[in-house]
């Protein structure tokens, strides 16, 4: 696929976040902190439904791809308007330094 083409289907915009702990009265919280609104080529590959303790769970399996840049970790997340996603793997396309997929698992309140 030509550069071109790739960065025409980059037409959704994501935040990339990183969390932070801060402490309250000495109880530690987890706050989440934008680093980079990015444009994004979103697609969801795969999902599933299952059994677990006792309760329906959902899980959505989705590719992001994003303009290469540095310092993306699988301890951050995206933002897709309304959608969390926990990253799972960066992946550095070819190792090309132009695209970076996102493998990312959604983060469905109370469905996984």
């Amino acid at each position: 696929m030509k550069k071109r083409d790739l960065m025409g289907q980059m037409r959704q915009r994501i935040a990339l976040q990183a969390k932070t702990i801060t402490k309250s009265e000495g109880i530690p919280l987890e706050n989440w902190t934008t680093v980079a609104t990015v444009w994004a080529a979103v697609s969801d590959i795969s999902g599933k439904e299952y059994f677990q303790a006792g309760a329906l769970q959902s899980e959505v399996t989705t590719r992001i791809k994003i303009r290469y840049r540095t310092g993306i970790t699988t301890s951050m997340r995206v933002l897709y308007g309304s959608r969390v996603f926990q990253i799972l793997s960066v992946i550095d396309k070819d190792e090309r330094h132009r695209v970076i997929e996102l493998m990312c698992k959604e983060v469905i309140p109370g469905g996984g």
